[in-house]
């Protein structure tokens, strides 16, 4: 009989969503790291460049050296988008634009990484690299959610990095301005601050927003409930817990 199969203490079987990726959106040497949220079906590989290095000790029997090697992916993500300007969430915003670009322009930098559900992440399964990006809509019934489906292909030589995430304890965001002053009531302003994303809220003297778009980690813009003039508290509130309230002096 053939022994029993035993794993060692402290050991958990690894779950197929445990997988992040983040398009920066800044530049290469200050990047602005944006997860790409409501992804699925994440599927990695690392294609590899080869060179005949066959002899006649081979005896007419291939024999091939990898030189190099890429990366590339496929995923899907859900198409969310803000109702007051029609934009999608800026990380799929940013990989549309490489979609349609040219140059320079049809160019991303990318990171993906190993994020478990729980335990530590694995150190050597993160990586950054340039892409190309190809995009196509895959739902097109009549009801259901619109998906995109998404490649990325590498140019040149991926970059293995330290594994960037650090769990998933969250902090409450932090306001640090509301610009500009004395807007009016059903007009944009922009909340500057730290640790927006997720942001399930935005109110302005308990009211809430009718609508804000979260652009990144540090910025809302958000739409101005029907209020009177004055000064009033805004406050952000994430998963991570609701922001100190900012005062904001506003017009009617």
């Amino acid at each position: 009989m053939a022994n029993k199969v035993t794993l060692p203490a402290g050991t958990t079987l690894g779950k197929s969503y445990e997988y992040g990726l983040d398009v920066n959106l800044g530049t290469y040497a200050a990047p602005q790291w944006q997860s790409v949220r409501r992804l699925s079906a994440w599927q990695p590989s690392y294609p590899g460049t080869t060179t005949d290095v066959a002899t006649y000790d081979d005896l007419g029997s291939p024999n091939e050296d990898v030189t190099g090697r890429s990366f590339a992916a496929s995923f899907t993500v859900q198409g969310n988008r803000s109702l007051s300007t029609g934009l999608y969430l800026p990380e799929l915003e940013a990989i549309m634009a490489a979609a349609k670009g040219k140059g320079d322009g049809a160019v991303l930098d990318v990171r993906w990484y190993h994020k478990p559900e729980l335990g530590t992440p694995n150190p050597n399964d993160a990586g950054r690299a340039f892409v190309t990006v190809e995009i196509t809509r895959s739902n097109t019934d009549n009801t259901g959610v619109e998906v995109k489906s998404v490649t990325l292909t590498g140019k040149g030589e991926f970059e293995s990095i330290a594994n960037p995430f650090a769990g998933w304890e969250v902090t409450a965001p932090v306001i640090t301005s509301v610009t500009p002053e004395g807007e009016l009531s059903g007009e944009l302003v922009t909340i500057n601050g730290t640790g927006f994303l997720g942001a399930t809220s935005v109110t302005f003297d308990t009211l809430e927003s009718p609508d804000f778009q979260i652009i990144d980690a540090a910025t809302i813009v958000a739409i101005l409930p029907t209020d009177t003039a004055g000064a009033v508290p805004v406050v952000v509130t994430t998963p991570g817990g609701a922001s100190t309230a900012y005062t904001y002096n506003r017009g009617a």
